[in-house]
């Protein structure tokens, strides 16, 4: 065997014996000594808290007033504050949306464009404005209301008007 070959032979075999002890040790020797709190037993290792446990809930710990210029925040299920262009009447909202709709339909001059009882609303025109009749149910009964084209209260006369009328055909 060649002194080549030989020497081949024995920096294989001391490259293995290397890998086999860096493998062993952990690679300790590439490590500065800093080990971690992995290492240390279960029993000592600090306490993990998720994130979401570690502080106290207080989403309901004080109601703020609004500040000036917003609007209050409405209680699910509660009818809206009273308002010109909506009202409260007793009864379930299927109820109140078929009386609403004869209501509407004694109105002289107010048309009724179209109506979907599962959202509780009829399109309506009445002296040149287009608005929503929406019935939707509260605690206390359903609430009955004119809402313009954005979303909105409709302030518009002509809605005021149809609004106030409605509820004197349900006060009957």
């Amino acid at each position: 065997m060649s002194q080549s070959s030989r020497l081949v032979r024995a920096s294989a075999g001391v490259l293995l014996a290397f890998t086999v002890v860096a493998s062993l040790g952990g690679c300790s020797w590439f490590r500065k000594g800093a080990r971690g709190d992995y290492a240390l037993s279960p029993e000592a290792r600090p306490l993990e808290v998720p994130p979401d446990l570690n502080l106290p809930d207080t989403s309901g710990a004080m109601a703020l007033p609004p500040a000036s210029g917003q609007r209050p925040q409405q209680v699910p299920g509660a009818a809206p504050a009273a308002s010109p262009s909506g009202f409260t009447v007793d009864g379930t909202r299927d109820e109140v949306f078929a009386r609403v709709g004869t209501a509407l339909e004694g109105i002289e001059g107010l048309t009724i464009s179209s109506r979907a009882q599962l959202l509780g609303t009829y399109d309506v025109s009445y002296e040149g404005t287009d608005f929503l009749v929406r019935v939707v149910a509260v605690e206390n009964g359903a609430y009955v209301s004119a809402v313009d084209p954005r979303g909105v209260p409709a302030t518009a006369p002509a809605a005021l008007k149809a609004i106030a009328a409605v509820q004197a055909a349900l006060a009957r």
